[in-house]
C-alpha cells in the first residue's frame, strides 16, 4: 500500500523533510515506524524514542497499535502541550 508520511517539528527536522510517500507492508502504525526507523540514519534518530512521538491516521489520533487499515496518511509529530 501507498501511504503519504507527515513529519512535524523536531521530527521533520531530523529526517530531513516534512513529507514523503512511500510503499509499505506494514499492518499496524508500530510496524510502518519499524519500517521508518530501517530506512537511515535520519529515520533512526527520529524514531529512536517512541515515548516523545503521536501519531494521527487519517487526522485522528490513534496508538502504535492501531491498524494502518486503508489509511491515505500518517503523521508523527511531538507531543503537544497547551496554554
Amino acid at each position: 500500500m501507498t501511504i503519504e508520511v507527515l513529519y512535524f517539528a523536531w521530527l521533520r527536522e531530523r529526517i530531513g523533510q516534512p513529507r514523503e510517500q512511500i510503499e509499505t507492508s506494514a499492518a499496524t502504525v508500530r510496524e510502518l515506524v519499524t519500517e521508518l526507523a530501517a530506512r537511515d540514519e535520519w529515520h533512526a534518530a527520529a524514531f529512536a524514542d517512541m515515548a516523545a512521538v503521536r501519531c494521527a491516521l487519517d487526522q485522528q489520533l490513534v496508538d502504535l497499535d492501531s491498524p494502518l487499515g486503508n489509511a491515505r496518511e500518517v503523521a508523527f509529530f511531538p507531543p503537544m502541550t497547551g496554554g
